[in-house]
């Protein structure tokens, strides 16, 4: 007698289903988090420089954001 496929748990490359689903969060966080830092890197290319609230800097002054 054949078992179903339903009763077989088969992990590709060690990689189960439930495994899957549990790092899936995690994997989501992460891209997140990389893409909020690429943006945040982006954006230091405009910091001081707004027609509102831009200003010149004095020679070693930090910028008013990191």
């Amino acid at each position: 007698m054949r078992p179903d496929f339903e009763e077989i748990r088969m992990a590709v490359f060690g990689i189960t289903k439930q495994f899957a689903w549990a790092a899936l969060p995690f994997t989501g966080y992460f891209i997140g988090k990389y893409l909020d830092n690429l943006e945040t890197e982006r954006m230091t290319l405009f910091r001081d420089k707004s027609a509102l609230y831009g200003r010149e800097l004095q020679p070693g002054e930090k910028p008013s954001w990191p």
